[in-house]
């Protein structure tokens, strides 16, 4: 354990640090997981309004650095894709 003052305190801001990063990470997945289950069950309207709030926590993740904006770019990217291939399924 720290012994230092200096020490503590790092070990204090990490603890903060890592509780932020973990909310931030969980709420970019579950936002991931809930788009995917509305692709999976070809629920159209729900698929494209779901899109739109997950790019834009992933955007928000890369902000943050949660994600490499290269990541974030490679889900928007397929999971875009996944929707517009349901759009055209349904038409």
């Amino acid at each position: 354990m720290a012994n230092h003052v200096s020490a503590l305190k790092r070990v204090r801001q990490t603890a903060t640090r890592t509780e932020v990063n973990r909310a931030n990470r969980t709420r970019v997945r579950t936002s991931l997981r809930a788009l995917r289950e509305a692709i999976a069950a070809g629920d159209l309207k729900n698929a494209q309004t779901q899109y739109r709030a997950t790019a834009s926590l992933l955007d928000k993740g890369v902000q943050k650095g949660v994600l490499h904006d290269n990541t974030a770019s490679r889900y928007k990217s397929r999971l875009n894709a996944r929707v517009k291939a349901l759009v055209t399924a349904k038409a």
